[in-house]
């Protein structure tokens, strides 16, 4: 999130940030500047719990910029948690938060450090915002050292950073992760991962931030600074992850040129579509990031749609749970069957994907003794083989399911009486653009060599 021009900025950064909070619920963090002192505020867990009134009370300014995290490079540390700040011999002078993995991290954090640049922590953010900084100490305005991150820093970053005056917002050349901003009516400029967080402070007239994008946002207006959109590209077009709309965003979003709950029920059409003859009760979504698929199986097979499954939504995301005996246990506080609804039943379950396995092993039991007489699982994507190293925590490949069993083998493995996965051609014709997006966990073929 960032927010420009507002007294209010902190406030309308955490509620940008509680709509944002399905990508991160590990922690969160806020850099709020005044024009004079940069204040930082970050910890472990929800934006609720962090932000309170008393805190907010702390953080005047009329600029903010904020982040809630799950963690994939860097432990689960509040040293991890962004935004990053950094000082200088002016005290607390930079914060950046962003969106995103990179893939030469090691040997930029190395080049930097030679230059006796310490850091703190072992997280992207805390890379680009020193990078940032270091090129600024060297004589570069804030644009030239942001271009200059563009051209030998590689990966996905969406990212927000905020000087003691101004605001600037980049994306990278291949716009894998979303980022969208607007003006709302009383001219305050807000950023945010996903629109669903703009829809909630009545931003209007909003865009995409182009790819490797920079906006400069200061006293004398919005600037939108050139640079080469053509930095690091392999091929002429982006690289947006597909992900993004099969599970990770809110289905309210709108990112990539495409409506998420749009794409979602073209998927669940397709998937009915190559499931002519199958022979069932109801479809049943494994909620939340199914719901729309299942609306479009259900349209499209003409079976009944039925929410037999509840979700408790003060449990966060199992997927990005990061320990297992977490994930788990989270499984069985965060669905409940509807009760005497699955008796007898052939039900059609649709799902968004299978990573490991073990959640959905997991819900098939708990549909099976809640009566169900066949269970047809069905899978809103290609099986997912390979990992992700732009900001998608999938684990590595030896630990995803498709890689360690054969499709038969998961079946038996859940339990169900079929299970089928949407074509990757399929998924293709979901979307407006096909040739604009990434792939890599499906087929192998990443945009960016993995260093």
């Amino acid at each position: 999130m960032g927010v420009y021009g507002s007294p209010e900025a902190a406030s309308m950064a955490a509620l940008g940030m509680f709509a944002e909070q399905h990508r991160g619920q590990e922690s969160c963090g806020m850099a709020v500047c005044d024009g004079k002192i940069l204040r930082l505020h970050k910890s472990m867990g929800l934006v609720k719990e962090v932000f309170t009134p008393e805190v907010l009370e702390t953080l005047p300014g009329t600029i903010a910029i904020g982040h809630v995290r799950y963690p994939t490079k860097g432990s689960a540390s509040s040293f991890n948690s962004q935004p990053h700040l950094v000082e200088t011999l002016f005290g607390p002078s930079y914060a950046l938060a962003s969106n995103g993995d990179l893939v030469n991290y090691a040997s930029v954090r190395a080049r930097l450090e030679a230059e006796n640049v310490y850091f703190k922590s072992d997280n992207d953010g805390e890379l680009l915002v020193k990078f940032i900084a270091w090129r600024i100490a060297q004589g570069d305005e804030p644009a030239d050292a942001i271009r200059a991150l563009m051209r030998e820093i590689k990966g996905a970053y969406s990212c927000v950073f905020v000087t003691k005056r101004e605001l600037y917002l980049f994306r990278d050349p291949l716009s894998m992760r979303p980022m969208v901003w607007g003006k709302t009516a009383e001219g305050a400029v807000v950023v945010a991962s996903e629109s669903c967080a703009l829809d909630i402070l009545k931003v209007s007239d909003r865009r995409e931030v182009p790819p490797a994008g920079m906006i400069r946002v200061n006293k004398e207006g919005i600037t939108i600074l050139e640079n080469d959109p053509n930095l690091y590209r392999s091929r002429r077009h982006n690289s947006y992850c597909v992900f993004e709309h099969i599970y990770f965003s809110r289905p309210d979003s709108f990112h990539f040129g495409e409506d998420v709950y749009a794409v979602r029920e073209k998927i669940g059409a397709l998937l009915a579509a190559e499931d002519q003859g199958l022979k069932a009760d109801c479809v049943v979504p494994v909620p939340d990031s199914s719901n729309f698929m299942a609306v479009g199986y259900a349209a499209a097979s003409g079976i009944p749609l039925s929410l037999g499954l509840i979700r408790n939504h003060y449990i966060g995301r199992t997927f990005i749970k990061p320990e297992q005996t977490i994930r788990d246990e989270s499984v069985r506080q965060k669905f409940n069957p509807l009760p005497n609804f699955f008796t007898g039943k052939r039900v059609v379950l649709v799902d968004d994907s299978i990573v490991r396995g073990t959640t959905i092993r997991k819900i098939v039991l708990m549909i099976k003794a809640a009566g169900a007489k066949e269970i047809h699982l069905r899978i809103g994507s290609p099986q997912v083989k390979f990992s992700c190293y732009f900001g998608i925590d999938t684990p590595h490949p030896e630990e995803l399911a498709a890689n360690r069993y054969s499709l038969d083998e998961i079946r038996q493995r859940t339990g169900v009486d079929s299970l089928k996965h949407l074509s990757l051609e399929s998924l293709a014709k979901c979307l407006d653009k096909p040739e604009e997006y990434c792939y890599a966990c499906f087929d192998g073929h990443y945009p960016l060599e993995i260093q």
